[in-house]
């Protein structure tokens, strides 16, 4: 199966589509300020306690106090804290941990007056990032992550993905890491490291050492609330996690992005730039590779599934509820044989959107009662294939005597909420509408004004796509496209945008850029 990321560079940030075989698995958005994001480590100011939460607020220089709960503080959090009082005064004057001695574990079932005071500085990571009138989740378990490695300051412990399954493999990384693993350092063994040179995860970890330095640097003589290590943006993130074999291609619409992207990728796989290709067509990257219109179909209310069946998804405060529902579906098998080809098939389209959207929680799945005990335990077993994918901690339950499959999901980021419903065509939600007949009138004045008065060269038009076939339909000589060129002696090429509402327009240059009337 082949990976495509399409990275659409826009004015207000970056948008990001992952695609798997042509179909959209996972979306993001990244704005033009990134901070705030998973992974970022922050001198934090206990703001106060809450004994009742057993967890405290902290001042990270956001607009909302960030939140640390006791359990949140990792075992090792007295030697952090010692760590970060010394480097603040100048105490601790290298980022080796050669010498310096470990504190004792911090107690499970303590009291978080009894480890923090108001006004104390604290050492903080971004666990999950601020989200509706939340301020960030915070975890003082510092953790770097980097391409095979994930490094655990303060602790001596060597773990290795599960995922990675022979042993002569788990014994070779677990003695390499043995050998070459600083003192009062733990690391974990991503899967990807399965099978790599000693060289690229020598030089992995000699990378997330320098992270450590730079945590230390930036600490030294510090006073909260400051930001002390900015992690990557989710493009280069995402590359690091996910860029592998399967990867085929990337494509990118801007220049200078385009050049960040492929020094990062020469870095961290060399030779696998090749997969990086430049965008640069008047037609809109998104519109392009068919994501605008995914986007409307896998982010509304009702999600369609090829044979002819839907997903309902309504999202209440205590939980997300999926019905799955066969339509007209139809099928000369029998019943329960219909039932299980549609409950595969939705359950393959459940797993897509959970990630696609990035939904958390309690997930209920109302899948078609079936009466065989074997063919529910199909479904199940084909569920967790089909999640198998999914970057995020999940846990999923057999059905129940109703056919109805609950899943755990861990949340991160913001949810992903898309509005795909339309403003009416016609009055815009005002209640009044304009004579549609004006409405080609109106685009050819506009053009008159761009093209003929301010002598605006490459200018494009972009509709719906309804409106696109009416400006071209009749071809040679008795379009309106065919009319513009006549009258305005340059052709005025007509792109359909199907993230358009039916009677929205605009105008771009040459380069892409809208044209502001």
């Amino acid at each position: 199966m082949g990976l495509e990321l399409v990275v659409d560079a826009r004015t207000n940030g970056v948008w990001l589509a992952l695609l798997r075989d042509s179909k959209l698995i996972e979306l993001h958005e990244e704005r033009g300020n990134s901070d705030f994001a998973v992974g970022d480590v922050y001198l934090g100011k206990i703001r106060r306690l809450s004994p009742s939460l057993n967890a405290a607020f902290v001042d990270v220089g956001h607009d909302k106090d960030a939140f640390l709960h006791y359990l949140d503080l990792g075992q090792q959090f007295n030697s952090l804290n010692k760590f970060t009082k010394d480097t603040m005064r100048n105490k601790q004057s290298v980022h080796d941990l050669m010498y310096f001695k470990l504190e004792k574990d911090l107690e499970k079932s303590g009291k978080i007056d009894g480890v923090l005071s108001s006004s104390q500085s604290i050492l903080v990571q971004i666990a999950k990032e601020p989200i509706s009138t939340k301020g960030p989740r915070l975890s003082s378990e510092i953790t770097l992550a980097g391409r095979y490695l994930v490094l655990a300051p303060f602790s001596n412990k060597i773990s290795i993905s599960q995922k990675i399954k022979e042993p002569e493999e788990r014994k070779r990384l677990k003695d390499l890491m043995e050998r070459i693993i600083p003192k009062n350092f733990g690391v974990i063994i991503r899967t990807v490291a399965e099978n790599r040179l000693t060289e690229d995860l020598e030089q992995d970890l000699n990378d997330l050492l320098e992270k450590w330095k730079k945590i230390h640097s930036n600490t030294k003589g510090s006073e909260a609330p400051k930001r002390v290590l900015g992690e990557l943006n989710t493009t280069t993130s995402i590359l690091r996690d996910l860029l592998n074999g399967d990867f085929t291609n990337i494509y990118v619409n801007d220049p200078k992005m385009f050049s960040e992207m492929k020094t990062y990728i020469m870095g961290i796989s060399p030779g696998k730039e090749e997969i990086l290709k430049a965008y640069d067509s008047k037609i809109p990257i998104f519109e392009k590779f068919g994501v605008n219109k995914q986007i409307k179909t896998l982010f509304g209310k009702k999600v369609p599934m090829p044979s002819g069946g839907y997903l309902i998804i309504e999202h209440t405060e205590a939980m997300h509820v999926i019905d799955v529902n066969s339509g007209n579906r139809k099928g000369a098998d029998g019943q329960e044989n219909n039932a299980l080809g549609t409950n595969l098939e939705a359950a393959a389209e459940v797993a897509r959107v959970l990630q696609l959207r990035d939904m958390g929680g309690i997930i209920c799945v109302d899948f078609i009662d079936m009466h065989e005990k074997e063919n529910n335990r199909v479904l199940f077993e084909k569920m967790k294939e089909f999640m198998r994918s999914d970057r995020a901690k999940h846990n999923i339950i057999p059905p129940s005597k109703f056919g109805i499959i609950e899943i755990t999901r861990q949340r991160v980021r913001p949810q992903t909420e898309i509005k795909t419903a339309e403003a009416c065509p016609t009055c815009s939600g005002t209640g009044e509408i304009q004579a549609s007949i004006l409405f080609a009138e109106e685009i050819e004045a506009n053009l008159k004004f761009l093209v003929l008065d301010q002598k605006v060269s490459g200018v494009s038009l972009q509709v719906h796509p309804y409106l696109e076939g009416y400006f071209k339909k009749g071809g040679f000589l008795r379009s309106k496209q065919w009319a513009w060129y006549f009258k305005f002696k340059k052709w005025i090429p007509v792109i359909g945008v199907s993230s358009l509402n039916l009677l929205d327009y605009s105008f771009v240059d040459k380069e892409n850029e809208e044209i502001p009337l």
